[in-house]
This record gives C-alpha cells, structure tokens and sequence, in this order.
C-alpha cells in the first residue's frame, strides 16, 4: 500500500503540483510588489518521505488520520513569505487574503508564555483556478495549499532547528532542549528590537 501510495504520490508530484506551484510562486509574488520589505517569496511541492510521514498518522484510537490522504493532505503545495519585520508580517497578510480565500488562519505560537520556540503565521488558502497550468484539470488539481509568513529571524531560527533537532536521530537532553530555547528567545527578542527601532526612527524628524 506505501509503495503503491509513493509512486501515485511521486508521479502526482512530478506532473501536478511542481507546475502548480511554480505558478503559485509568481502569482503571490505579484500580488505583493507594492509590498515593501519582502526578503523572498518561495513555493514547493512536500517531497515523498514528509508525504507518506503525515499520511501514515494515526489518531489518539489508533485509526488512520488520513481515509484519502491525497485529498485530505492540504499541504501537499507549500508557500512562504519571508520579511524584514514583524509588523510587515501583518502588511502581507492583509494584502494576501484580499486576493486569496483562505478557509483556516493561525499564528503558530509556543504553549506556554514562559516558553520559546517555533513562530509564524500560517493560512490555508485555496489555489485559484488561474494558476493551473494549461493541461492540469481542476478536478486533479490540489484545493489548497499552506501559507507561512515569517520574519528573516524566525525563518532562520526554524530551518536550523528543523536541521539539527527535528532530524535528529535521538533524543535531545534536556540542555540541547534548553539551548534550542534560548536560540528561539534571542529571535523573538531581536525580531522586537528591530520592529521598535524602525517605529523609533520613521517617526523621527529629517535633520
């Protein structure tokens, strides 16, 4: 059954979402050049391993999560937007879901205040119908993709730790765990500083 989901998934990939989300890419860069700050704008087809890893969850019973994970899966089609400051993540967002309907919205915060770690802003939206490639039928077409938006600090901080502790091979100690922290806090903070220094100086009087 995996095999035979992979190569479904595979070919999927190759012919569908790749040339969707090329197409994605351009669009939402488009939408967004009046938009200042952006650092890039990127979007990718999920690779096969992460694929079949979210396919195969299980619920808290024991039953798959996913009946039709080639339907159900909402990311198989992923975009990012990453910029300069925090107050731009709003800026960008506001101008995306002017132009994209978006059926889920949330900013992905760590669960406890006293505690640091992942941070952004993430949609699901649905792929609009012109940005299907010619030959790419709407009914084979994904429904819809994922959407972060993210600060340079907390891009950065979450590609780091997705390299080093996501894909470790054993369990972090309780210092590695405490030191991913405290690499997560001097984002969080340096994002801050930067969003206060830029009101500061905005506002300030030309000389």
């Amino acid at each position: 059954m995996t095999s035979d989901l992979r190569m479904t998934y595979e070919q999927r990939r190759t012919s569908i979402l790749l040339p969707v989300a090329d197409e994605l890419c351009g669009l939402i860069r488009t939408t967004l050049l009046e938009c200042e700050h952006i650092d890039r704008v990127t979007a990718r087809a999920k690779d096969a391993d992460r694929f079949l890893a979210k396919a195969d969850k299980k619920e808290l019973d024991g039953q798959p999560k996913y009946i039709e994970p080639l339907v159900q899966i909402q990311d198989q089609i992923g975009a990012r937007v990453v910029v300069y400051f925090l107050k731009d993540v709003e800026t960008v967002a506001s101008t995306l879901i002017k132009y994209f309907r978006h059926i889920e919205a949330k900013d992905i915060v760590p669960d406890s205040e006293s505690e640091f770690g992942y941070f952004g802003r993430h949609f699901i939206m649905a792929v609009p119908l012109d940005v299907l490639p010619k030959g790419i039928a709407k009914e084979d077409a994904p429904t819809f993709f994922e959407l972060q938006i993210k600060t340079l600090f907390q891009h950065a901080w979450s590609e780091a730790e997705h390299d080093l502790g996501y894909k470790c091979p054993r369990q972090l100690t309780s210092e590695e765990k405490r030191l991913f922290a405290y690499t997560a806090a001097q984002a969080w903070g340096a994002d801050r500083i930067f969003d206060d220094l830029r009101a500061a100086l905005s506002s300030s009087p030309t000389p």
